[in-house]
């Protein structure tokens, strides 16, 4: 199985265009990214480099063009970033992340609703 790689915030904002778009042209990513970003068209191009040569998406020839597919899902991603910022934040452990964002954070009943649910189904184990 390949490593998923570690992708910086703005391979990341790259990343939601090809997730929602794949298969997707380097022109279309620049058109939905350069002005909202005010990013320049070779600012868009280094990271496609980038995330090609990170392994996160494959570049396919399609004529004088390459379209660019993710190689890896927008989940797969979301939990190497996860388990990377617990890790860092949180020295690994679950239960103070929980608390900290659950105090400072808003939660409507719905989603207390569903914490509790996933609680304990996992407590349930």
């Amino acid at each position: 199985m390949k490593r998923i790689p570690r992708i910086s915030e703005s391979e990341w904002t790259v990343m939601e265009v090809v997730w929602t778009s794949a298969p997707v042209t380097a022109a279309e990513i620049i058109e939905q990214l350069g002005k909202p970003m005010k990013w320049k068209h070779q600012t868009i191009r280094t990271l496609l480099a980038r995330l090609v040569k990170k392994g996160a998406l494959s570049p396919e020839a399609e004529g004088n063009r390459y379209l660019y597919r993710p190689l890896f899902t927008r989940d797969e991603c979301v939990g190497v970033e996860s388990d990377s910022f617990l890790k860092r934040m949180f020295g690994g452990a679950t239960q103070p992340l929980l608390v900290h964002f659950a105090s400072r954070g808003e939660l409507t009943r719905e989603e207390l609703a569903e914490l509790k649910r996933i609680l304990n189904q996992k407590g349930s184990k």
